[in-house]
């Protein structure tokens, strides 16, 4: 199970999640043996230096932190390919696990010391001096390396392993830009203003099973401030304020069963006590604008599961190592994934058929 520890790199990790899953269904690779482990810290580093780059043109007036976006491992992944994770773990700074709050805070400070120009004239050794940083914390870029007998470059390798950033599309489902259009999702994490295609959320859930019936996995960007996404593996969309009296996170955290706990809960909920919200394309347009929901977390789903009532709920593959109840994998409701998600990335073969009959501005 992936751990990212102490850092924010959620979107790489649940991106590269993805990816290895691709990998392993178009290479169709039966052995775990011979699943990739691909390496989270190629990906961060080289997203570091480019969004340092995209800064200072800027003058600053962009989000320097270690948040991104899953797109952005696309770009990496298209511009300079990918390497196994032996070969560049990240870990050059003493821990076993990451541990990035004095790196980010170096990143942070260095380049608004950079953007404040002091010389007038930015100098040749700004870009030189963050790269250094870069290498010492995360390590060198491989430029060579072998697997399985044969020598790869981290182009090679992700040509190799027959994956296509091109052949993969990202959906969100939100009002203020018209439906099946492209548009840059406004969350700051979103640096490189990548577009999504927008389409209704009931065609968003749709397409995401879709995905999931026909043996695709899915990358996910959402919110996890709810207080229903727990920290033992559930992801509720409780409603706390109708959530019967009494000690209500106790009751959807899991603590202290009631004792009429094996009855039916009559909103199809896991925990009994738990009554959720409803969802509608309104309700999350009016939460995305007050800044009630919000781009904090990036995990990949991997299938569903119903309870023994039959309520659906989503596999979830966390990055938080092997946590919370179920080892770090998270069940997710079907109404906390229909109002908190942000976007959904899949392959283009995953949309239903005749989805660019239907949506002829979605193909790219």
């Amino acid at each position: 199970m992936k751990n990212q520890k102490s850092s924010g790199t959620c979107w790489s990790f649940s991106t590269i999640s993805f990816i290895e899953s691709e990998i392993i269904r178009i290479k169709d690779i039966k052995d775990p043996e011979k699943y990739p482990d691909l390496s989270e810290f190629f990906v961060v580093s080289h997203s570091y230096s480019e969004r340092a780059d995209k800064y200072v043109m800027l003058d600053g007036a962009l989000a320097f932190r270690v948040g991104s976006q899953a797109e952005d491992v696309l770009h990496v992944v298209r511009d300079w390919g990918i390497v196994p994770n032996v070969e560049m773990t990240g870990m050059n700074y003493g821990t076993d696990l990451p541990k990035q709050a004095e790196l980010d805070a170096v990143l942070k400070a260095y380049m608004d010391a950079v953007v404040k120009n002091p010389n007038k004239t930015l100098t040749t050794a700004w870009k030189r001096g963050l790269d250094a940083i870069l290498r010492e914390y995360f390590g060198a870029y491989p430029e060579k390396f072998t697997v399985d007998g044969v020598e790869y470059t981290p182009e090679s390798y992700r040509d190799a392993l027959g994956f296509n950033p091109d052949d993969y599309i990202t959906i969100t489902s939100f009002t203020h830009h018209p439906f099946y259009t492209w548009f840059p999702l406004e969350v700051c994490d979103n640096w490189r203003w990548d577009e999504y295609y927008n389409v209704p959320i009931d065609e968003m859930m749709e397409i995401l099973d879709h995905a999931l019936e026909n043996g695709y996995t899915v990358c996910w960007g959402a919110d996890v401030s709810e207080p229903g996404f727990t920290r033992d593996g559930l992801a509720i969309l409780a409603d706390v304020e109708l959530t019967n009296a009494g000690s209500d996170q106790a009751h959807w955290v899991g603590y202290g069963e009631a004792k009429d706990s094996v009855k039916k809960p009559k909103n199809g909920s896991k925990t009994n006590n738990v009554v959720e919200k409803e969802v509608s394309q309104e309700q999350r347009q009016i939460e995305f604008e007050n800044k009630t929901m919000t781009d904090d977390h990036g995990m990949h789903i991997f299938g569903t599961a119903e309870d023994q009532w039959g309520a659906k709920y989503y596999l979830v593959k966390n990055s938080w190592g092997e946590t919370g109840k179920y080892d770090g994998i998270w069940y997710a409701s079907e109404k906390f994934v229909k109002a908190q998600t942000l976007d959904i990335m899949i392959h283009k073969s995953a949309l239903p058929e005749g989805f660019f009959e239907k949506h002829p501005n979605a193909k790219r």
